[in-house]
């Protein structure tokens, strides 16, 4: 754990009161306040170097808590990403390795959550199904104005009579992305990761910036009313953004890495930060453990308690990526998957031109669909090693590098293993099609074009046989 600034020691108090009050040894635990921004690069922030924003109340809690250097989701997408959260299981595992797909039929934070007294609610983005799941305490939906139901949220706090976990899931930074804006004609030129291709960030930044301020008046609403009721310095507060927009559905740092901060007065020391590896599903079971419960067994997640009470101690070698690239717009056969420890990572490309020719099958409908997604990333190789310690966005692909061969080939059955564990498709399945929900292979939208040949061309026995 590193001191970010000068700070000064706290009388351990206890942990919980509703409304200012102790209510009964029932509620001497921490409520639990996640606030989720969406689609949010992990250096968009005044603390973390951009000085082109307003992002006071974020980095209000950087000086009241915890920083997470190293904290990532296993894939930079928004259902997968909230999957991960939700029930602590990687997508292959819970089944929302696709956006918009639904998770199996596993247990989720309500349950878990239910089992200790607690009630959950859910208060801004669903965008996670299905319903026999995620069966919330309460759900206050987004209003019209893509803001997050406060009000709402307000009133329950005042009549709860349980301790609670409350998850404010903002729209925002999402798109759409207002024209007019506080940043129009201003040279937003701030971007630590130096790559030349525009990106849907670089597109639309000025848009970008405003729904990012605008989050932030958000953000310092919602701790303005926690405050008011007596609730936020009695809570564990936790924000993180549930993946980046500049590597959205790839497996890039860009994507993966995210933003994560804790603010527990009087058990987190403020000002502090941790370079440890944690993941969004380690999320889980460390709220849960710092509500008074048991880590639950055969989920994927490692709770990180012992890092906010001061541990140097690791938790995690590897973090995980994947990438399926279908379902979603512009959408493509090119499944990607990597793996990183302290300092290197690999990336597995499964369908680059380099292999394309071994993932043909006997079916040449699929075979057609697999080449066409081989050729969208031409560029792309089948293996990527990098050195994130000096080369954090990933320049300079270090995989032919012979020094580095023991690395890349540990790293590439490290990945290889923890694919098995999952039970990744990949694993048993040449190149298969997943069945969409939402955004076909073989239709022609406003997103994608495929050849006339091809459109209507699949049919449901081209698909892999899913759980949905």
């Amino acid at each position: 754990m590193k001191l970010l600034f000068f700070y000064l020691p706290f009388l351990v108090l206890p942990f919980c009161c509703l409304n200012g009050q102790k209510k009964s040894s029932e509620n001497e635990r921490p409520n639990i306040i996640i606030y989720i921004s969406d689609d949010h690069n992990a250096w968009d922030f005044g603390s973390f170097g951009n000085w082109q924003i307003n992002t006071s109340h974020f980095d209000r809690l950087v000086r009241e808590g915890m920083v997470f250097s190293n904290a990532y989701t296993a894939q930079a997408i928004c259902a997968p990403s909230r999957s991960q959260l939700f029930t602590g299981l990687f997508p292959m595992r819970n089944g929302c390795m696709a956006n918009h797909l639904p998770v199996k039929s596993v247990k989720d934070i309500n349950d878990h959550f239910a089992s200790i007294g607690y009630e959950v609610i859910l208060a801004g983005k669903g965008h996670i199904k299905p319903s026999s799941v995620f069966n919330w305490s309460h759900y206050f939906k987004t209003a019209s104005n893509r803001t997050l139901p406060i009000n709402d949220v307000t009133e329950y706090i005042k009549k709860a009579n349980k301790p609670f976990c409350i998850i404010f899931a903002s729209d925002l930074p999402h798109g759409p992305y207002p024209k007019q804006n506080n940043f129009s004609d201003k040279p937003l030129d701030y971007d630590p990761t130096q790559l030349n291709k525009i990106s849907r960030v670089d597109q639309y930044k000025s848009g970008y910036y405003q729904n990012i301020e605008d989050d932030n008046a958000q953000l310092g609403k919602v701790l303005k009313m926690l405050e008011g009721l007596s609730i936020l310095d009695t809570s564990l507060f936790m924000y993180l953004s549930d993946h980046g927009l500049k590597g959205k559905w790839s497996v890039r740092e860009t994507g993966l890495k995210i933003p994560l901060v804790v603010r527990w007065p009087n058990r987190v020391k403020p000002k502090t930060q941790s370079d440890q590896l944690v993941t969004i599903v380690d999320i889980l079971p460390t709220i849960l453990e710092a509500a008074g419960g048991g880590v639950p067994k055969n989920i994927d997640g490692i709770s990180f308690l012992s890092i906010l009470d001061g541990s140097e101690n690791k938790i995690r070698d590897y973090v995980y990526g994947i990438s399926t690239r279908q379902n979603i717009q512009k959408c493509y056969v090119f499944p990607s998957r990597s793996v990183r420890n302290k300092r290197y990572k690999y990336v597995r490309n499964f369908n680059s031109n380099e292999v394309v020719e071994q993932n043909m099958t006997s079916n040449e409908t699929v075979n057609a669909f697999i080449k066409r997604g081989a050729k969208a990333f031409s560029e792309a190789p089948f293996e990527e090693l990098y050195d994130l310690e000096n080369d954090p966005y990933e320049h300079q692909n270090l995989a032919s590098n012979k020094k580095l061969t023991k690395i890349k080939n540990q790293l590439a059955e490290e990945l290889l293993q923890w694919m098995t564990q999952q039970n990744d498709f990949l694993i048993d399945n040449v190149m298969p099609l997943i069945k969409p929900t939402l955004h076909p292979l073989d239709k022609t939208s406003k997103w994608n074009n495929p050849p006339k040949s091809l459109i209507g061309a699949l049919n449901d026995t081209d698909y892999l046989s899913l759980h949905y």
